[in-house]
């Protein structure tokens, strides 16, 4: 948001940095350093299987839905964490801390940097037969559908997920989402997991 300087700095250094400097997971304030711009932000969205246990970790309005039994699961609102640290939010087209950025958590916005953190809100989900897809998206997607309504799109051609994560930005773009979309669906099968007749 604000530009691409950082979007584009997160690109190139979150995964190496992570593997070079575990430790930048918990202490995200030495993580971001100098870098970039005071204006620029960028969210992030990611998901590790590890064990038996997906991790899923996000940063700003990028989001994870998972689809486990049948049913999306998603991360808070957090509009409180902003307010209980004396800043402000307001609505203008959407919740802006400040009345600027779109987020409680996100890389860079240094102006804001006292209420925008870059910690990233983590969940866990025991990965078992129901879990069945986990789509991971950008502000692009989320401006205009629903996450029952991207499971829902999702489903219709879920045994292949390179298609049903073509159709959502598809959708996106015919509700006019005024945000960048980018889509990613990752489909778990199982042993009983049902494949197409050809």
């Amino acid at each position: 948001h604000r530009g691409a300087i950082a979007a584009e700095y997160v690109k190139e250094h979150l995964l190496r940095n992570l593997i070079e400097h575990p430790k930048s997971i918990t202490d995200t304030k030495a993580a971001i350093g100098s870098k970039p711009g005071p204006g620029a932000g960028s969210t992030a969205v990611t998901a590790i299987f590890v064990g038996g246990r997906l991790l899923v970790a996000n940063v700003g309005d990028s989001r994870a839905v998972i689809c486990k039994g049948g049913q999306g699961i998603t991360n808070s609102d957090e509009r409180h964490i902003i307010e209980d640290a004396g800043g402000y939010v307001m609505w203008d087209e959407g919740w802006r801390v400040g009345g600027v950025v779109p987020v409680s958590r996100a890389f860079g916005d240094k102006l804001l940097k006292q209420y925008v953190v870059a910690d990233p809100e983590i969940k866990e989900v025991v990965v078992d037969s129901s879990l069945e897809f986990i789509i991971l998206a950008s502000n692009g997607l989320w401006q205009v559908v629903t996450n029952e309504g991207a499971v829902a799109i999702a489903k219709r051609h879920i045994w292949d997920p390179e298609e049903s994560a073509k159709e959502l930005p598809n959708e996106a773009y015919k509700r006019e989402t005024s945000d960048n979309t980018t889509v990613v669906i990752v489909r778990f099968l199982h042993e009983n997991s049902e494949l197409p007749s050809i």
